[in-house]
């Protein structure tokens, strides 16, 4: 077979569509929206490249208008998930065995499928079965799925290229190899572009995937598969299913070819799963790599110098942009009183101006929260503080879910920096805020280290050099991903790699070749051109 040492196309950020009333995108997207809610789709697990309906189906409706059906997915059993594993490791030979730049191709096209003719479809998919308005969408199911799969495949070439020095009359080479098994990538809700790349960051690297998305998922991860199937993607090298979490694990944590975890979620459900794999090491084949992106509890920091417009916009964009369901999201800020009243009068009115609706109409800012569960988790922190005496709801507070699961943009002004709304993490459009004085700037430093178990992401919004430079340094791992006069949202892939340590995950940098390093198992080769014949060595010799 002819060889060459292949220059992929070089990666670039995929460019942000305005949506802008008139523009051709608008339309296209819009029309599409109403397409997809004129039909009720029925999702099938794919499975060794087979469609697999079990007739037991779930019902998916838009968190913005729980009564419309979308469509229903078939649920998976423990029968499934051992077909899935069983059909993973049937085309993990072939699949390993691919040049890797028949691999890069497969993933090039669905990038350039999703810039496409898909990019509508998968745009009002995430719309309507996530909620997110246009430009959320946008950016996530559009842009940063793009980016995961074409800047993965330059992370991709430039391990392979990573090779050990040689000596005179020797070659040593560095083989990158897929892990032993397959891997099991389990992905969150709240953005399309994560469910995509977990899965496929690691088949990219030569491995076997069983997928299970989370339900409130199903939708868009539909049209994902989809769009990897259309790209040639062969038959079982991602296996997509939709089983109970609690069934999937006692299959797959069972199992001696479980190579690895690839999750965003939950700290609770990932320390779980660690555990789990931890009490059945003895069982594999080999040490399961464990990857996950978890928990936060996100920050603003603005110190006394900080311009009172730019801490009142990160607030408003930080805290409130997808209802707060971003892993990146601001969920407590920290703001000296002396900028305090101006602030708090811009984000009260920004709060105003923010129309609350379904994403179908253009003009909503804030749109519904993922579920009734989280609707209820979310009220409930809401109504407590309206009791409590250690804080005060000064903006928002209203719920409703008739139609849709509906929280208004909340502000709780905290008189305790360890209110429990300041150290859990919620999830949802509830921020957070404790006032503290100006000359109490270095304490609250330290209290913004010590007050949660995270370290996801958090920013210092400052005028003063020594301020930031303070922050910054004393910091250091209170965020993964660390911003300077900035909302702590908006990580960019092959800009700003993302991932936390701490509660938040074992910060392995989804966007970044430091993934998907963890999806990969080096072997040194070393060829000896002329052996030597003797064992003696020359010092053996006498004088």
């Amino acid at each position: 077979m002819p060889k060459g040492i292949y220059n992929v196309p070089a990666a670039h950020n995929e460019p942000v569509k305005s949506y802008a009333p008139g523009s051709a995108e608008r339309k296209e997207l819009q029309a599409m929206l109403k397409a997809l809610r004129s039909v009720k789709t029925d999702i099938p697990m794919y499975i060794g490249g087979k469609e697999v309906r079990s007739g037991v189906k779930s019902r998916l409706a838009p968190p913005h208008d729980h009564q419309h059906t979308l469509g229903f997915y078939h649920k998976s059993d423990k029968k499934h998930i051992k077909q899935a594993i069983d059909a993973a490791l049937k085309a993990k030979k072939n699949w390993e065995d691919l040049s890797w730049e028949h691999r890069a191709s497969i993933f090039l096209k669905a990038a350039e499928l999703i810039a496409g003719p898909y990019r509508a479809k998968l745009n009002a998919a995430t719309m309507l079965g996530q909620s997110k308005n246009a430009y959320q969408a946008e950016i996530d199911s559009a842009c940063e799925i793009i980016d995961f799969l074409r800047f993965n495949v330059q992370f991709m070439t430039e391990i392979y290229a990573q090779q050990p020095v040689s000596s005179p009359g020797i070659w040593n080479r560095m083989e990158w190899r897929p892990l032993e098994g397959f891997v099991y990538a389990l992905t969150p809700f709240n953005f399309t572009a994560i469910a995509g790349n977990l899965p496929a960051s690691a088949a990219m690297m030569g491995n076997v995937v069983v997928w299970k998305p989370s339900n409130t998922q199903v939708y868009s991860a539909n049209v994902l598969m989809e769009i990897f199937i259309k790209a040639g993607l062969p038959d079982g090298v991602i296996n997509l299913i939709y089983p109970s979490g609690p069934d999937a694990a006692e299959v797959i944590f069972n199992h001696a070819d479980f190579a690895g975890i690839h999750f965003t979620g939950s700290t609770a459900v990932f320390q779980n799963i660690w555990q789990t794999i931890g009490n059945n090491i003895h069982k594999y084949k080999s040490y399961p790599r464990i990857v996950g992106e978890t928990g936060g509890k996100d920050f603003i920091l603005a110190h006394p110098s900080a311009d009172p417009a730019i801490v009142a916009t990160a607030i408003s964009r930080g805290a409130f942009e997808f209802q707060g369901q971003k892993c990146s999201a601001a969920s407590r800020a920290y703001v000296p009183s002396n900028i305090w009243p101006e602030v708090k009068k811009q984000v009260l009115a920004d709060l105003k101006s923010m129309k609350m609706g379904g994403t179908e109409d253009f003009t909503n800012f804030i749109n519904a929260v993922i579920d009734e569960k989280s609707f209820d988790k979310l009220t409930s922190f809401i109504m407590q503080a309206k009791k409590d005496k250690n804080a005060e709801v000064i903006a928002g507070g209203k719920c409703d879910k008739k139609k849709g699961y509906f929280i208004e943009p909340t502000i709780i002004q905290a008189k305790d920096p360890h209110y429990v709304t300041m150290c859990e993490e919620l999830f949802g459009p509830v921020l957070t805020v404790y006032v503290y004085k100006p000359e109490k700037f270095n304490e609250t430093v330290k209290l913004v280290d010590t007050t949660s178990i995270y370290a996801l992401t958090g920013s210092i919004i400052s005028q003063d050099r020594y301020a930031i430079e303070y922050a910054t340094r004393n910091l250091r791992n209170a965020a993964g991903n660390f911003y300077i006069n900035d909302k702590p949202t908006g990580a960019v892939v092959g800009q700003q790699p993302f991932g936390g340590a701490r509660g938040s995950g074992t910060n392995d940098k989804a966007g970044s070749m430091i993934n998907l390093l963890r999806w990969v198992s080096p072997r040194t080769i070393k060829e000896t051109f002329v052996p030597p014949v003797d064992y003696r060595y020359p010092f053996l010799q006498k004088d």
